[in-house]
């Protein structure tokens, strides 16, 4: 069954692009929408690297990506006429369905779990989990609602247009981690932590690994990102080198980074997505909510990192 992770992750891939080929098609037919080729074409090379992106050339794609973010830049995306049923039809679902409606995002998350444990799909089960999990709770949802085809893709569309161009940024902040990495930007971070932080000093080690790695997140949208390049850079030299416990400091070093999730508009699909989806007036008001928690759970985390860790 392992050999069938890699087939399945490429059709999982293939299945998100024409989806998002659907909505491209939809907002290049949308007469309302006065950005529609720009939106449309947006959306269809976005599709084009979902569906093909394992079939062309490296470069093909990286020049289909700047063609994407010079239409983001332009304000080229704009959402057009979206399919919503009305206020009446949406109360008579809510009482009929009752606490039904909250099955399906239950069985996303339950599946996505069952998935990546125990699916025998080597090394893609992670990845793949999110999406068979997805697929399943579609149809849960498509069971439970009883609605006709046509409503279903055209929730999917408009889902799709409220996030907007903000959808893509979780791959491309990904991405930067690793090009972040082979750049040699930790070697860069060590060598302009060591003048700061003095030398031989566990605690100054501490809060240098903790305050670079909810930075470096907050620069870059994803504590994955920042892990590898804070770790080799400041973990490594300043902390771990003077005895720090490698395992305790490495976790909590990451949970640090989440601290600058909660306080950065890069974390798309923390900060942005529902800014979005529950079409809030503050752009900021997500980030704004979360931010005197993150200052609390910072300041604990550099306290149990130095009780724990040495």
């Amino acid at each position: 069954m392992s050999d069938l992770g890699p087939e399945l992750l490429n059709a999982m891939f293939v299945l998100v692009g024409l989806l998002l080929a659907a909505t491209g098609v939809r907002a290049l037919l949308d007469s309302t929408n006065p950005r529609r080729l720009t939106t449309g074409a947006f959306w269809l090379l976005l599709a084009f690297t979902f569906a093909f992106g394992e079939a062309v050339p490296y470069a093909v794609t990286g020049i289909v990506i700047l063609v994407i973010g010079a239409i983001t830049l332009s304000k080229g995306v704009r959402v057009g006429t979206l399919q919503e049923g009305t206020d009446e039809e949406k109360e008579a679902g809510a009482r009929r369905l009752g606490n039904w409606l909250f099955v399906p995002a239950l069985a996303l998350a339950a599946i996505a779990v069952g998935v990546s444990t125990w699916a025998p799909f080597g090394e893609e089960s992670g990845q793949l989990s999110i999406g068979v999990a997805s697929i399943a709770a579609l149809l849960i949802a498509w069971v439970l609602t009883r609605a006709p085809a046509r409503v279903v893709a055209g929730e999917t569309d408009r889902l799709i247009q409220q996030v907007g161009s903000v959808g893509m940024l979780p791959q491309f902040l990904a991405m930067l981690g690793v090009v972040f990495t082979a750049a040699g930007v930790g070697e860069v971070v060590a060598n302009a932590i060591s003048v700061i932080v003095p030398e031989g000093s566990e605690l100054a080690g501490v809060i240098a690994y903790c305050v670079g790695m909810a930075l470096f997140t907050a620069v870059v949208g994803n504590a994955f990102a920042a892990y590898t390049v804070i770790t080799a850079g400041i973990g490594v030299p300043f902390v771990f080198a003077l005895g720090g416990d490698p395992i305790i400091a490495g976790a909590l070093a990451m949970t640090a980074g989440f601290c600058g999730t909660l306080i950065t508009p890069m974390a798309a699909n923390f900060n942005a997505l529902p800014v979005a989806l529950l079409e809030m007036k503050d752009s900021n008001g997500v980030i704004k909510a979360q931010a005197p928690l993150a200052a609390v759970l910072f300041v604990a985390h550099i306290v149990l990192m130095y009780l724990w860790a040495f």
